[in-house]
């Protein structure tokens, strides 16, 4: 007796996957977003002095946020 074993996926299942694989990368994009601006909010509320022990400059302030969060990306 043979078997057939059907592993082609249907439509739905890869517009199922598809579509989850894009809400999880938009919920992602999100938690970095906050993460990024808190990251800022935080830093912008010290002083210059509290910025200089860390070796920073207000105007560096959204770079090495971004950094922090983003990573090096162009």
């Amino acid at each position: 007796m043979s078997m057939s074993i059907n592993t082609n996926r249907s439509a739905a299942s890869l517009l199922g996957e598809d579509l989850s694989a894009a809400v999880y990368a938009a919920m992602q994009r999100i938690v970095e977003y906050r993460t990024y601006r808190r990251t800022v909010n935080e830093l912008s509320q010290l002083s210059a002095h509290d910025l200089a022990d860390l070796g920073l400059h207000r105007s560096e302030i959204l770079r090495v946020a971004h950094e922090t969060v983003y990573g090096h990306r162009s």
